[in-house]
Formats: structure tokens, C-alpha cells, sequence
């Protein structure tokens, strides 16, 4: 059968899965798993990443496809039967951006990989239907820069007011397992599907040959992490908000989230205040903790047209807060208007800034043109990102401090340098970094 017949038998497949969950809103399902068949593995097989490291029995994406299809129905067999067993995640640990420490990331096998993805696919056109709108994370079509034009909509029309911006302690290896199980059992009653979620759940994680198995968390690495992520805090926090906090206000009142990355706004500081004193209690009962100094209350209204005379009693000027890398603020746009502007993070900045830094310190002895071609890319992924409207300035500020730490580490490769830092410059001309480019525009219609 030829692979776009088949993408498009298990396009249909999943559309029948929606509109059956769509149809079936509130109930738990029990026949999914029969979805799952060989060529919908091969499309599982498809969207897998094959350029990833290996997992515990160091099988490589190609060695999996030069049996493909005997390979898929061994895998489809065991994972039917209840004989498939999920292998231990392999950690290992990478620097992180400030080169001062490492954070661990867990490999699957590849095939592990490849069943994850099925039954991912399975389990999001069934929640995709029960997602609120609150949610951006790891969603078909929703992005962070959705959630972020989100947010500057609904604040900028209740002119601000009260940002809670609460941080989760280590929210992916904190979720509760039993409480997860609950959650998942409350939409899916599939017993192939939660046998191999519990599997997976429970895998252990292999570290320098020794083997352990964490009480708590999602899978290291696996695809279906995010996936299950979301469904766990749609429980704790979205549908909570939307049920149980909204109704109670006294004015109006949203949640923005981002995966575990959230702020709720609010237009009277007596919801804020009230919320602030509850949602640590909330996340707590389902085995999370928020941060106690990193989780605040931050007061965000528009400032007045016309500031009062000093010592006047005009209150405090706003503050400002960080979410998905920008610090949002208010400031005067060129009309003069308070308008929420959003500028990159410092600690964004500076870890960008950090891994330019060692890539230059790693490639200086290749070619010019090599390293500028390397480094035009580096600074075109930053403006992909950060590029959004109000933020010139600081994208200003990162392409100079590349050109300065370029220039660095090409001085250090060549101490005598004609001319000294002008001679450099002189010929660092002739290869420029991009200029800043706004690609996210608030007025893009």
C-alpha cells in the first residue's frame, strides 16, 4: 500500500476517534486501542525522529527500518497481548546553558519510541476534544507565541490588573502516579492502552548500569510525556479555574499556560489575593508543590493617563513578570499609549548569549565564512523567537554582544592581528550578522 494511501486511512481513523470523543464528551472510552494496527504504527514510525541517540539496547532508527515490517507486527503483537515490555530510559547529562551545570534527559529505545507516538496520537484526538482554551503546550496548531498574543489581548482589555505568576517545582518528575492513573481512568477505560501507559510509568531509568525506578514523574524522554502532562494539569488547574475559580470572581479574571508555565490575571486584587491563598492547596493535593519565593503577586494595572504630582497617594507604579521568556511590562508606545510591551528575558539573554559564546570558542579556528554562516543562523533562531513587536531594542542588544564575543574568541585565535581590534573589524565587514526583523507583529491581522 502505498505510505500516503496509508497516512490518509489513518487520517480518517484519527478524525473517527475526535469526533467519537467530541461525541462523547464526559464519558470514558473503552474501544480505542483497536485503532492501533500495523499501518498505523507505520504512520507512528513515520513521525518519529530518526536522527536521535540510542536508547539501553543501542538500536539505531536505521536497524529498526531494515525490518520494518516484521519489526512493526512483533510490536504490534506484544503491545496487544500484554507481553511487550517497556525498557528502562537511558539518562545521561548534557551542560546546561550557563556551562556551570548539567540537567539529566532520559533516551527510550527507538522502538519504545515508536509505540509511544501510537498511542500518543490515539490519546490527543481524544483530549484534544476536552482541552480549554486556557491551554497552548504541546497542542496541534498552538504555539508560544499564540499564548503569548493571548495573553496581551485579554490584559490589554481589562487595561491589566493582578498577575499571579506561580512556579511548579519540578513538575514533570513530580506528577503522582496514582493520581495520574485516576485522571486518565476518568476519559479512558481502554485496558491496552493504561496497561502500556502504567508500563511505561514504571519503566526505571538506567544510569551508569545501575537501574532504578522513580515513584513519581512522566516518562524520561518519551513522546507521550508532554501529552500526558497536559492532561494531568487540565485536570488540577484548568478545568478547576474554569469550573470552580471564574464563577466565584467579582471581576474578570483568565488563565494563560504554557505546559507547567502559567500566569493567572485578574481585575480585582480581592481575587487575586484570594486565588494567590488557595492554588498552592490545589496543586498540593495532587502531590505538587509550588515554588515559595518564585510564586508572587504582582500588580499590573495600565498606569494613568496622567501620573499624579509626587506625594500625591498616586499608589505604586506596576510591576512586571516573566512568562515564556519575556518580561512583560507597560510602557508608552510611539502614539503615546500604555500598551503591555514584552522585551527577552534577561536570564534569556544571557543563556543565549552563553551558548554563542561556546560555540564561537568551539569553532574559532574553523574558516570565517564558515563561522559566519554558522553564527547568521544562531542569530536568525533568536529573532524566530524574540523577534515580536516592542522587543528592538534588546534584539539590538543581542546581535552587538555576538559581534563582540565573535570578535573575542577570533582575537584570542590570533593574538597578533594586523591592525589590532580595528584591523579585525575592518574585516569582519565584509561578512555582517542580520539585522533585527519583528516576525511575530501584534498588528498582524
Amino acid at each position: 500500500m502505498p505510505e500516503t494511501q496509508g497516512s490518509e486511512n489513518v487520517s480518517t481513523k484519527r478524525a473517527r476517534i475526535a469526533r467519537l470523543a467530541k461525541e462523547r464528551r464526559g464519558e470514558a472510552l473503552t474501544n480505542l486501542s483497536h485503532h492501533i494496527d500495523v499501518e498505523w504504527l507505520k504512520e507512528a514510525h513515520r513521525l518519529t525522529r530518526k536522527d536521535g541517540a540510542v536508547g539501553v539496547d543501542g538500536q539505531a532508527a536505521a536497524d529498526y527500518a531494515a525490518a520494518l515490517e516484521g519489526n512493526l507486527a512483533s510490536l504490534l503483537d506484544r503491545a496487544k497481548s500484554g507481553t511487550y515490555r517497556a525498557p528502562p530510559v537511558r539518562r545521561v547529562y548534557i551542560p546546561k546553558a550557563d556551562g556551570l551545570a548539567t540537567r539529566p534527559i532520559g533516551i527510550p529505545t527507538f522502538e519504545d519510541k515508536v509505540l509511544q507516538r501510537a498511542v500518543a496520537m490515539v490519546l490527543g484526538e481524544v483530549y484534544e476534544q476536552d482541552f480549554l482554551d486556557c491551554s497552548w503546550g504541546f497542542r496541534p496548531g498552538r504555539s508560544q507565541h499564540m499564548a503569548l498574543e493571548s495573553f496581551w489581548k485579554q490584559a490589554m482589555a481589562m487595561h491589566g490588573g493582578v498577575v499571579v505568576e506561580v512556579d511548579v517545582k519540578g513538575y514533570f518528575d513530580a506528577i503522582d502516579h496514582e493520581h495520574l492513573t485516576a485522571i486518565l481512568r476518568q476519559r479512558v477505560r481502554d485496558g491496552v492502552l493504561l496497561r502500556l501507559i502504567g508500563k511505561w510509568l514504571n519503566a526505571g531509568v538506567m544510569e551508569e548500569g545501575s537501574l532504578s525506578y522513580p515513584e513519581s514523574g512522566t516518562p524520561q524522554g518519551g513522546v507521550i510525556s508532554p501529552l500526558i502532562a497536559n492532561v494531568f494539569l487540565h485536570e488540577v488547574l484548568d478545568t478547576w479555574f474554569e469550573r470552580e475559580v471564574v464563577p466565584r470572581l467579582h471581576g474578570r479574571g483568565f488563565l494563560i499556560r504554557f505546559a507547567d508555565d502559567f500566569v493567572m490575571c485578574f481585575e480585582c486584587e480581592e481575587d487575586a489575593l484570594r486565588v494567590m491563598a488557595v492554588v498552592a492547596k490545589r496543586l498540593a493535593k495532587y502531590g505538587l508543590t509550588v515554588h515559595p519565593t518564585k510564586t508572587r503577586l504582582v500588580p499590573f494595572r495600565r498606569p494613568p493617563r496622567h501620573p499624579p504630582d509626587a506625594g500625591a497617594g498616586g499608589g505604586s507604579p506596576p510591576g512586571s513578570f516573566d512568562l515564556l521568556g519575556f518580561t512583560h511590562h507597560w510602557g508608552l508606545s510611539r502614539r503615546g499609549n500604555w500598551v503591555i510591551q514584552r522585551q527577552t528575558a534577561s536570564k534569556r539573554l544571557h543563556r543565549s548569549l552563553h551558548t554563542v559564546g561556546q560555540w564561537c570558542q568551539a569553532n574559532r579556528h574553523r574558516p570565517l565564512r564558515d563561522q559566519h554562516a554558522g553564527l547568521v543562523r544562531k542569530v536568525n533562531g533568536h529573532f524566530q523567537y524574540y523577534g515580536i513587536t516592542g522587543n528592538g531594542r534588546m534584539l539590538n542588544t543581542f546581535r552587538y554582544w555576538v559581534y563582540v564575543i565573535w570578535r573575542k574568541w577570533l582575537a584570542r585565535r590570533s593574538r597578533h592581528v594586523r591592525g589590532g581590534t580595528r584591523g579585525l573589524d575592518r574585516r569582519l565587514r565584509r561578512f555582517p550578522l542580520p539585522n533585527a526583523i519583528v516576525v511575530h507583529s501584534v498588528y498582524a491581522t
